[in-house]
């Protein structure tokens, strides 16, 4: 056991795949608290998924600073992004938050060979079973409705892409839990990315998403931009 400053008493981290002695008093400030907390109150549960939210939420305070809209490609039932809104007090920036899924889990129809060969159907399936997966975009309509600065679009990426209307973007996070719509989706909103925007994807070094990792790495290696892999299993551009 050690101390950081705030008298705050730290154990190591050890959560959500991530082993750590380093510094972790975020946990601490009250804002983070506020914050996690909110995205808690979305999901229904607490997934310990601090490190990872602190993330989001450094990439959120960045990227609204920048001109242009937030985005999100997988929203399931709003973790990270009701943190985020909560945390920006969202209605005041005079942005749009384009919220995408299906609210229904995996489309297939959008997975590669190597994925189903992977089990991504099975563990589609459970995820659906466990409730972790919504199966409808009710309860994430009803936590969305504190907010009016948002857009709830609904259906399969890449068919739905082209109901976001933003022309300047600042804050793109995918989490698909696939490759081929990740792909497209980061694709489909490169041009509008404005510069400085940051991409936040969520399972890019996460284990057993490595057909992920691969796919963004082509895409990254195409546009001649770096990307940085996290212990969190996030993964982190800044268009330049």
């Amino acid at each position: 056991m050690f101390k950081l400053h705030r008298d705050f008493p730290i154990e190591s981290y050890n959560q959500d795949g991530l082993v750590s002695m380093h510094n972790h008093d975020f946990m601490a400030d009250e804002r983070f608290a506020s914050a996690y907390q909110r995205g808690v109150c979305a999901a229904g549960k607490d997934y310990n998924w601090h490190w990872r939210v602190h993330i989001g939420l450094w990439a959120a305070r960045n990227a609204v600073k920048r001109i242009g809209d937030f985005v999100e490609c997988g929203v399931n039932a709003g973790f990270l992004s009701s943190s985020i809104m909560h945390d920006l007090d969202w209605d005041s920036q005079g942005k749009t938050f384009y919220l995408l899924d299906t609210f229904s889990g995996i489309d297939l129809k959008h997975v590669t060979q190597g994925e189903l060969n992977d089990g991504i159907a099975d563990k589609n399936s459970a995820l659906i079973r466990s409730g972790f997966y919504l199966t409808s975009s009710e309860s994430a309509r009803k936590n969305f409705s504190q907010w009016k600065n948002i857009k709830i679009i609904e259906g399969v990426i890449p068919d739905t892409l082209r109901h976001v209307d933003a022309n300047q973007i600042s804050f793109l996070h995918i989490d698909l839990n696939c490759a081929p719509p990740e792909i497209a989706a980061i694709d489909y909103f490169w041009d509008r990315l404005v510069p400085g925007a940051i991409v936040l994807l969520d399972d890019y070094a996460y284990f057993g998403f490595h057909h992920q990792k691969v796919a963004m790495d082509n895409f990254a290696q195409s546009r001649g931009v770096p990307i940085a892999s996290l212990p969190t299993g996030q993964g982190l551009i800044v268009k330049g």
